[in-house]
């Protein structure tokens, strides 16, 4: 995942530079109780909505368990959460990605120096020689997968053989906004670990310390209160047209399965031109929508699986449309047209 700006040109350090987890101390603790106890899980899917800190504890878990190889090392037994000094060698090879116990998984640019759709199965594949080799001493070696929902088929089959047969001293942790959507067979292979969003001080907070934002900045409180617990979302909305864009798209779902030509038209129009924040903000509203309708679906005994079939359906079909537009920075217009019609057949 790749720093981004927001409409204030607030930078958004990687997961992988970030120290501090705000939130999250039960997954926390669980993470640690498990390795110190000496059988920990070889591999975890944390799931949970986009942008409330599941790589940041992804990576928060990678630094500790390569900075303490030993689960039952004394420094493990005193510990009381992940936490290791930023200031310490394996952190800062851990921000500078040249640790060779620690092999990242993500989306990566192209030939054309354009962001790839998915991670592709060579990619994968690295991991096989990753945990095939002695070149990162003899001790842990830590897989992160982020996100495990970009793997292409190809690629999570290859995922797949190695999760079955596990390397000894190897930790896989695969971040996921959709768990549920996660390929059974890897699903099965993995120790689940739900984080919740974030209450609206968390996201103040968090977003405050990331982006060197004061805490009682007006705009960070306004989209603090709108991001539904979630920091990257927050940052995305600081400014007010990203706000402005987000309450609109927000109403036109809310009158799902009925649309307004006229309102679809205007939020083409809003989302016009190569602005790829208004872009991104329009595909993280419909994805968080997606989310919560499937979750919702999902607790209703009531709810027929041919409906919850066809929305996830509906969902794999947005999302591959989302990304060629983004991709190849296509029309927006029509990509709001198709999107909302899709919605509308799926929740008559």
């Amino acid at each position: 995942m790749s720093a981004r700006q927001t409409e204030r040109e607030v930078s958004i350090p990687h997961p992988r530079e970030t120290s501090a987890l705000f939130g999250h101390r039960e997954a926390e603790t669980a993470l640690l109780n498990a390795y110190r106890s000496g059988r920990i899980p070889h591999a975890w899917l944390i799931g949970g909505p986009q942008g409330i800190g599941k790589a940041t504890l992804a990576y928060r878990m990678a630094r500790f368990v390569l900075a303490h190889g030993d689960p039952l090392a004394p420094g493990v037994k005193r510990a009381e959460t992940l936490w290791v000094d930023p200031s310490d060698a394996v952190a800062r090879q851990v921000a500078a990605g040249s640790h060779g116990g620690l092999l990242a998984l993500e989306r990566t640019v192209n030939e054309r120096g354009v962001l790839r759709t998915v991670i592709t199965v060579d990619e994968t594949r690295e991991t096989i020689a990753f945990f095939g080799s002695t070149a990162a001493a003899e001790g842990w070696r830590v897989c992160i997968v982020d996100t495990v929902d970009e793997l292409n088929p190809n690629a999570a089959n290859a995922l797949l053989k190695i999760l079955e047969e596990p390397p000894q001293r190897s930790l896989f942790l695969l971040v996921s906004h959709a768990p549920a959507r996660v390929l059974a067979t890897i699903q099965s292979r993995c120790r689940k670990l739900r984080l919740r969003p974030l209450a609206t001080s968390g996201v103040i907070r968090a977003a405050s310390e990331a982006a060197g934002l004061a805490p009682d900045d007006p705009d960070l409180a306004q989209a603090a209160a709108s991001s539904e617990g979630s920091v990257a979302r927050a940052l995305t909305l600081l400014g007010g047209d990203a706000l402005t864009l987000q309450q609109r798209i927000s109403a036109l779902l809310a009158g799902l399965p009925r649309v307004d030509p006229r309102e679809l038209h205007a939020l083409g129009d809003a989302l016009g031109g190569s602005d790829r924040a208004a872009l991104a903000t329009f595909i993280d509203s419909i994805d968080r929508w997606m989310a919560e309708r499937l979750r919702s679906e999902e607790a209703d005994v009531n709810a027929s699986l041919p409906r919850l079939a066809r929305l996830a359906e509906v969902w794999e079909k947005i999302v591959r449309a989302a990304r060629d537009t983004e991709t190849y920075n296509l029309e927006r217009k029509p990509l709001v047209f198709s999107v909302f019609g899709m919605l509308a057949e799926a929740t008559r």
